[in-house]
């Protein structure tokens, strides 16, 4: 059963709304909130202090969580004209988003933390906070839409710039939460420099910082060193697909699949090609690697399934996102039991990994997202 493409288009609002803006200290958060009070809504913006060592985290202008951050956020508030707070979640923050990093990595899996943030601070203890003191919504800089149907549901869309887009780390998303959220940037088909010159049209001293990139908590960009701190060296062998140890390791959860950089392998291979990481096992902290042919992925298990509204009935035929700047893949997918989604693609997939989301879109819908569990290899016994 091939789901349409729905044809609803966003709605304006009935009423100004009273909305809580969360403000990173970017420029598209700060736009987002200019726009929202703008259309006459009552906006409050609020920065989200996530660590209880802000230092700690990046500074400059490359994350999105550090004092410098704060007072970005705070400047735009002020010109824009509304109140602003900041409202500390570093202890939330830590125990559903750096702990569950760690962990999952500790696992031998590749986990989203931004996708995880979402779900967990931006859109339930955020969100939560916000209903709890009287708001309609949570105002974000997320390049996605949220349409509403003539019986007030709402679905989650693609953005209209496809460039931008980002209702990837959004598909985690429920109907509750969908219909506290709203996303000023979505209609935009601008390119990032329109963006920054709305900014500064309207005074934001944040026009022309830089976008932020990586991942937030982790002060130098060193993912490997980071994890290394939190679960020690545990020196293990790197092997071929037949078991022959080709070099060591100082940590199996420093790799993750399809990784070809970094993996200090003094023989090469017999034809004399790249190796890439096909698989790792925390079990024997042991990691193998192979040719890219290898990679090539056919199916896939994921679990923990999320609907951005009603949960398939029946097998579909949809697309699939399954990185954050991925492009699609056709697939087919089944829910069994409610729990499990089982995936098949059209045309094998090349390094998939287990902790990543699998986002599944009918048209430019989000039909929900899962967290993939085992991959099936196009090459036997792989």
């Amino acid at each position: 059963m091939t789901l349409t493409e729905t044809s609803q288009q966003p709605q304006p609002p009935r009423r100004p709304l009273r909305v809580l803006a969360a403000m990173s200290g970017g420029v598209d958060s700060a736009v987002a909130a200019a726009r929202a009070a703008e259309a006459g809504h009552d906006v409050t913006g609020v920065h989200l202090a996530l660590s209880a060592n802000p230092q700690s985290f990046r500074t400059g202008a490359r994350g999105c969580c550090t004092i410098e951050d704060s007072r970005d956020a705070r400047r735009a508030a002020d010109v824009i004209g509304i109140p602003f707070y900041v409202w500390d979640l570093a202890e939330r923050f830590r125990e559903d988003v750096v702990e569950d990093f760690v962990a999952e990595y500790e696992a031998g899996r590749t986990p989203n933390p931004c996708l995880r943030c979402n779900e967990k601070i931006k859109f339930a203890a955020l969100l939560d906070k916000a209903l709890a003191l009287g708001f309609d919504a949570v105002v974000t800089g997320h390049y996605a839409k949220v349409t509403v149907g003539e019986d007030g549901s709402r679905e989650l869309h693609r953005a209209s710039d496809m460039a931008k887009d980002q209702s990837y780390v959004l598909g985690v998303l429920d109907d509750r939460q969908l219909a506290h959220a709203m996303f000023p940037l979505g209609d935009t088909v601008t390119t990032k420099e329109e963006i920054r010159a709305e900014a500064e049209r309207r005074g934001l001293a944040v026009a022309k910082k830089p976008d932020s990139h990586d991942i937030c908590f982790i002060a130098d960009g060193d993912t490997q060193g980071f994890l290394a701190d939190r679960l020690g060296k545990a020196e293990g062998d790197i092997v071929d697909e037949s078991g022959a140890v080709l070099g060591t390791h100082e940590g199996a959860y420093g790799y993750t699949i399809g990784q070809r950089k970094g993996l200090r392998i003094g023989t090469p291979a017999p034809d004399g090609k790249p190796r890439y990481v096909l698989d790792i096992s925390p079990v024997n902290n042991t990691v193998t690697v192979g040719p890219a042919a290898a990679l090539d992925v056919t199916g896939l298990t994921a679990i923990r399934p999320r609907w951005c509204g009603a949960a398939p009935t029946a097998p579909g035929t949809y697309t699939a996102q399954l990185r954050a700047h991925g492009g699609e893949t056709e697939v087919r997918a089944e829910l069994i039991d409610g729990a499990e989604l089982r995936v098949s693609f059209t045309e094998p997939v090349r390094g998939v990994a287990p902790g990543q989301a699998i986002v599944l879109y009918d048209g430019t819908r989000v039909v929900g997202s899962a967290t993939i569990a085992t991959t099936q290899r196009a090459t036997a016994g792989v």
